[in-house]
């Protein structure tokens, strides 16, 4: 099954959802275990994969955005309380709106401290805006912010799994497994 139904996700969406996952926990780690390196070549390296992974990431949000818009997703547990429904909703919502503006901040640090953002040796993007010292800190302070907000959404949406799971008996992990 490709596409999703009332019941499960389909193949395209679980693909996204798993492969994203694993960059998302992938950048976290790497990007707080960087930071306070001292400078120096194994810093640049893990500075430079950083930015490649963050560009697949940005491309693979904007994907799995437009196929979330051309497909119906699975409806919630029966008896599911309307505020649960909404929290949802709204925790898949900021999810997609802070893993959209991860790696745009970091473009635009990238952009503001003067620094290209390649993809893998197969293109460089445009800087987003001129070299700024002040600016690159203020992108550099909300991309740190947006990592720490990332990170308890996804403590948010790993617990409401397992809450449903022990308090409900609702096994809503197998609709988002192959």
């Amino acid at each position: 099954m490709i596409k999703n139904s009332k019941e499960k996700y389909g193949s395209i969406a679980i693909a996204l959802h798993w492969f994203m996952a694993i960059l998302i926990i992938g950048q976290l780690a790497l990007g707080f275990y960087m930071v306070d390196l001292p400078s120096g070549l194994q810093k640049i390296e893990l500075i430079g994969w950083h930015k490649e992974i963050g560009v697949c990431i940005l491309l693979l949000v904007t994907l799995r955005l437009a196929w979330r818009m051309r497909n119906i997703s699975p409806l919630p547990p029966k008896h599911t309380p309307y505020w649960q429904q909404l929290a949802a909703t709204g925790v898949h919502y900021l999810l997609y709106a802070v893993i959209f503006a991860l790696p745009l901040t970091g473009w635009l640090l990238s952009s503001a401290a003067g620094h290209p953002v390649s993809f893998f040796g197969f293109f460089v993007l445009p800087g987003l805006i001129s070299p700024n010292k002040h600016l690159a800190f203020l992108f550099f302070t909300a991309h740190q912010w947006l990592a720490f907000g990332l990170m308890g959404l996804l403590v948010v949406h790993v617990g409401a799994v397992f809450y449903h799971y022990v308090f409900y008996k609702h096994n809503i992990l197998r609709r988002i497994f192959p």
